[in-house]
């Protein structure tokens, strides 16, 4: 193993696992992602992260949905990454307040406890619900479990800050 002086693996270790195999570099080279225009469909991005999900239920200050851990959103043991949690806290948690015709809000802070793991192929249940609003600021939290053994998997609170809709 490559070590610096104080017998740690050094960078340039970390930096070749990294490269690309020629062939990897070709089929990647390969790819055609065309721009996205907003309001044509979901994006590149939404289509890779959120398909599967499935929206169960939809109340004022709620939203339900199912979602079964597929291969491309799972790392090398197979289990869901925790960025996927973190991506899946971040969309949910701001689709119960999203009102429509007004602009995505943005994230301010984000706070995810990550309980256990959940294996390819899970069925998982997302829970959102609004703790609270004031003004354009929204609080949300995300609850996160399997949906066969009831286990949770992870719990997010999401604050978020928006333009919300005129009184007038």
């Amino acid at each position: 193993m490559d070590q610096n002086e104080g017998g740690k693996p050094s960078m340039e270790k970390a930096k070749r696992s990294l490269e690309l195999t020629d062939d990897e570099s070709e089929a990647v080279s390969r790819l055609t992602v065309p721009p996205h225009q907003a309001g044509a469909g979901p994006s590149f991005y939404e289509y890779f992260a959120l398909r599967g999900i499935r929206v169960d239920r939809v109340e004022p200050g709620l939203v339900v949905c199912t979602f079964k851990v597929p291969p491309h959103l799972s790392d090398r043991s197979g289990r869901l990454a925790n960025g996927a949690i973190a991506n899946l806290v971040d969309e949910v948690g701001g689709a119960v307040v999203h009102v429509e015709g007004l602009p995505m809000n943005v994230s301010v802070d984000m706070c995810i406890s990550y309980m256990s793991t959940a294996k390819l192929h899970d069925e998982l249940e997302i829970t959102s619900r609004v703790l609270g609003q004031r003004g354009g600021y929204s609080g949300t939290i995300v609850l996160m479990r399997n949906k066969i053994t009831g286990e949770v998997i992870a719990e997010g609170r999401h604050s978020l800050f928006g333009i919300h809709a005129s009184k007038l």
